[in-house]
């Protein structure tokens, strides 16, 4: 086990019993759910080894839940996968994991929800026939877009706020003549 680093920056605690749960169900459902059914059942052919293959499925992403839950309960700090590789292997493989994790995972990630959202959201406007991959694709880079620009939004207003409030409060100073 690696040693302890000190105790310097850390991040900040935010989320509750609901959110952690939401968070692992997200990840463990995830957009998959709606893209590969057709894939399994095309493969296997039967409807009912397809439900015997994703009730497996289940049962590992189960147990993949509960690795992360006791590693949660060892390993109490903030970072997710990052702290748990850094507390156990080191640095070195800590940090590999996290630049696959920014540079692969995460945007092929990003990349097949939208792919997953823009199939359905198209889908309508091409009845009997399915939608060209060029629509799709287009699709996809604005939802990522869309995403992206909400994303960016939800993080300034909280700052513009604060700004406009110090603003006020230094007026109501100036006004009360506590400042020149």
């Amino acid at each position: 086990m690696a040693d302890k680093e000190p105790d310097g920056l850390k991040m900040k605690r935010e989320i509750g019993l609901i959110g952690g749960v939401a968070l692992v169900s997200g990840t463990m459902i995830g957009s998959g759910i709606f893209m590969s059914p057709q894939f399994v059942l095309g493969y296997v052919g039967s409807p009912g080894a397809s439900l015997v293959i994703w009730a497996l499925s289940g049962v590992v992403a189960l147990f993949g839940a509960l690795s992360y839950t006791e590693l949660g309960t060892i390993i109490s700090e903030s970072g997710g996968d990052f702290i748990y590789i850094l507390r156990i292997y080191g640095s070195g493989p800590a940090f590999f994991a996290a630049f696959t994790f920014i540079l692969v995972v995460k945007p092929f990630s990003i990349a097949a929800m939208a792919i997953s959202i823009a199939e359905y959201a198209v889908a309508p406007f091409y009845t009997g026939c399915p939608p060209p991959q060029l629509v799709v694709k287009c699709a996809a880079a604005v939802t990522i877009l869309v995403v992206a620009i909400m994303t960016f939004l939800k993080q300034m207003l909280p700052v513009s706020l604060k700004y406009k409030d110090t603003h006020t409060n230094c007026v109501n100073l100036k006004k009360k003549k506590f400042i020149k």
